[in-house]
């Protein structure tokens, strides 16, 4: 079927403003937005930039904005979009280092802040830490998190408030203050008693909305507020 897209293109210090950029192409109905940037750049534009790596939805890096919707390129099928025109810019509130690739950096230092790895008191067995299948199962779904952004670039308190922890970072937080092999709940849950900590979510739910591994983001972000009202709050009562 015949596709166009309508894509940003932005180079700073060359271009004064981003502007759309329209291709046309012949595209099978099963292959993905991913495969049709790709073949743009091949074929057509080698100067368009974009990040794409494992191709798989698996290492997070295509992330981008799809006819309004944040998501992954490699998971988006051009069937979906038959007889639109399929317009991609880069993720909101990040900038922009060229066309469809933004600067990330800050977004993992938010990451970095919740010190996402298991922090155990006492010497390490000699073999793993054990956890009880129920206990898991409190966190299996939030360690899904491939940190693509998507949820960040949706998030309408992110796109008003760049001090805002956001969404991502807070999942984070989420799967070590729920691990039951951590022992640094209480200073996590500190880390993030904070008004653009776990407090600035406004309940949106675009984060989850937008997540491509079907994380629960703004149900996670509520269970964090609610523990850090009964563990914080009702414990200086």
């Amino acid at each position: 079927m015949e596709m166009r897209f309508k894509i940003t293109r932005f180079a700073p210090g060359v271009d004064e403003k981003p502007y759309y950029k329209e291709y046309g192409l012949e595209a099978e109905p099963g292959e993905r937005i991913l495969d049709c940037l790709n073949r743009i750049k091949w074929e057509q534009d080698g100067t368009l930039g974009f990040r794409a790596s494992c191709g798989h939805g698996v290492c997070g890096s295509d992330g981008m904005r799809i006819n309004g919707r944040c998501a992954l390129a490699c998971q988006k099928l051009v069937k979906e979009y038959e007889g639109e025109e399929v317009v991609i810019e880069p993720l909101p509130s990040f900038k922009v280092l060229k066309d469809l690739v933004v600067d990330l950096d800050p977004f993992f230092e938010k990451v970095r802040l919740m010190k996402p790895y298991l922090i155990a008191d006492g010497a390490p067995p000699a073999r793993e830490r054990l956890q009880a299948p129920e206990e898991s199962k409190k966190v299996d779904v939030a360690i899904r998190c491939i940190l693509c952004a998507c949820c960040m670039g949706s998030c309408p308190v992110v796109n008003e408030n760049e001090q805002f922890l956001g969404p991502a970072p807070l999942v984070w937080a989420f799967r070590f203050i729920f691990d039951s092999r951590d022992s640094r709940s209480l200073e996590r849950l500190k880390a993030v008693d904070y008004p653009d900590g776990a407090h600035a979510c406004a309940n949106y739910f675009e984060c989850t909305r937008s997540c491509p591994k079907e994380i629960s983001v703004t149900k996670y972000i509520n269970r964090i507020k609610r523990e850090i009202q009964m563990t914080l709050n009702e414990g200086e009562k």
